[in-house]
């Protein structure tokens, strides 16, 4: 019997974009199974909580992954490498937008190898009409009533539009 290949695809997706759609996919051809791992990462001050941006990641992502490839979405508080080890992955995926992002991924393959040598890391360049989309700049976009249209499904912008009109609702009375 040969064993399940599974890739760990992690980020914050705060809130998930079709950036993060793009690499789904791809990476999806790549494992058998695809575990979407939805960091806590408090220091980025998400917008959504750890429930919502997990809900909305599995509602997005299940009608891109049909076929072979199985996949799941489960949170994360830990390390990356111990959660990793945990899910059995043998390689975690990564997505580069611009030599930005390489140089930090670069010092965290180096530091999660150190952690554990036996799981890869492979990088997919974003495809071209994605390279510029970031969930910070989508969430930066909707905060000053821009159009997120082009970034987010229609479902995740009316999810977007409605907090940021919370969150200003709540600055205002502040």
């Amino acid at each position: 019997m040969t064993r399940q290949r599974i890739g760990l695809y992690p980020g914050t997706f705060d809130p998930v974009t079709k950036g993060h759609y793009d690499i789904i996919k791809r990476a999806g051809k790549l494992v058998d199974k695809l575990v979407v791992g939805v960091a806590v990462n408090a220091g980025k001050g998400p917008l959504f909580s750890m429930e919502e941006r997990v809900e909305m990641v599995r509602e997005e992502i299940g009608p891109l992954m049909p076929g072979a490839t199985e996949f799941e979405v489960k949170p994360f508080s830990n390390l990356l490498m111990h959660f990793a080890m945990d899910i059995g992955a043998v390689m975690i995926i990564r997505g580069l937008r611009a030599v930005s992002d390489f140089e930090y991924e670069f010092q965290m393959v180096g530091m999660n190898a150190r952690l554990n040598s036996d799981i890869e890391t492979v990088f997919l360049m974003a495809s071209d009409n994605h390279q510029f989309i970031a969930s910070r700049l989508v969430k930066e976009i909707a905060m000053l009533d821009g159009d997120i249209n082009p970034f987010v499904s229609p479902r995740v912008a009316e999810r977007l539009r409605a907090r940021v009109a919370v969150v200003k609702a709540q600055g205002a009375q502040g």
